[in-house]
């Protein structure tokens, strides 16, 4: 006779079945009750584990069992795993349909809540700051013209009337390809291709990213420029300093002042740096602006006369003015950016605070 429901019988006889059977329904009742995944598993375990499990040792203790009464003992046996295995098989896919009912409650939406407001995005700000450039010009006249990333050395370099001792030539300025190739250092091959292409006027911006070795607080090896091309005749360094004034004004701020540095550029000349007062600190001196109160923002001149006939155009009937500047310096500025790394930082709380 076995005692306590669940507890194997003795070695000599048969077992009490409907006893153990309704030992296992009680388990099973309370744990049907609470529901519990948990509690389904050490059911299982308890009853038809593999290691531990009551019906195992029962079948275990078949050899103890007398030779007259092995034959109903194993019968016995078998009959409670067909019915314990049946049982927890139901009790299984009552507890599966709860939780699939349990994730379809916590899934569903809650139509009378009020929505959820989604964030605006915004424009990056080299782009925001770029295509305001570029309306700026349009306003004035200018055309926009594009070329490749991967130039020669010709477009970047010689036809802008580069010498080739020209320390940007260097690889420590410069990043070269195979084949002769190199990633553009400006924009101003765009301006090549196009006096190459078509006859005074011309008045074009030329938007790109550019390839240099440089890092630092205001520096990145890959950056956005956008350079300028004026050539017809009778144009003067009046109409260059004029046309930059206007144009640097409108970007900033009617109050914004500019001041003009003599400096040299192979296809230039002659030649400036253009400097505005630092947005950061109005003029007082920071970090940004390394005391100053100026930050440099883009070099000019007017164009030298061998780049003009470099490039198919008579210097003797026709000049002209270029100029280029850093779109992320620019933005730099506008937006008072202390440091040229946030810009690639991918940081959404700088796109929010510029948004606009």
């Amino acid at each position: 006779m076995a005692g306590e429901a669940g507890t194997p019988p003795g070695p000599t006889g048969p077992i009490d079945a409907e006893e153990l059977r309704q030992g296992f329904e009680r388990e099973a009742a309370a744990m049907a009750e609470n529901a519990d995944r948990r509690g389904w598993e050490e059911l299982r375990l308890r009853w038809v584990g593999r290691k531990q499990g009551i019906v195992r040792d029962l079948l275990a203790r078949t050899g103890q069992v007398a030779t007259e009464g092995r034959r109903a003992y194993g019968a016995a046996v078998n009959q409670l795993k067909d019915h314990v295995e049946e049982r927890l098989a139901a009790l299984d896919a009552q507890l599966a349909e709860r939780e699939r009912a349990a994730a379809r409650t916590a899934a569903a939406v809650d139509v009378t809540l009020p929505g959820r407001r989604p964030r605006l995005g915004s424009l990056h700000p080299i782009t925001h700051v770029g295509r305001e450039i570029e309306a700026i010009f349009a306003e004035l006249g200018y055309s926009v013209a594009e070329g490749p990333e991967v130039e020669d050395d010709y477009h970047n370099f010689e036809a802008l009337n580069f010498p080739l001792d020209h320390p940007a030539r260097d690889t420590q300025d410069t990043f070269f390809l195979e084949n002769g190739l190199l990633l553009r250092t400006h924009t101003s091959p765009v301006q090549v291709r196009t006096m190459l292409s078509r006859q005074p006027p011309i008045r074009v911006i030329c938007p790109g990213r550019v390839y240099r070795h440089d890092n630092d607080l205001r520096h990145s090896p890959m950056f956005h420029q956008i350079e300028g091309l004026a050539v017809a005749e009778g144009i003067t360094v009046g109409h260059l300093k004029g046309t930059l004034e206007a144009f640097l004004q409108r970007l900033f701020s009617p109050e914004t002042r500019i001041r003009l540095r003599p400096s040299f550029f192979p296809f230039t000349e002659p030649s400036a740096e253009v400097d505005v007062t630092c947005a950061s600190c109005k003029g007082g001196g920071c970090e940004v602006c390394s005391g100053t109160g100026w930050m440099e923002i883009l070099g000019c001149g007017m164009v030298d006369p061998r780049v003009l006939a470099n490039c198919g155009i008579d210097p003797d009937r026709y000049t002209g003015f270029a100029f280029g500047l850093g779109v992320d310096r620019v933005a730099m500025n506008r937006y008072g950016i202390g440091n040229i790394r946030m810009l690639f930082e991918n940081d959404e709380r700088l796109l929010r605070q510029v948004r606009g």
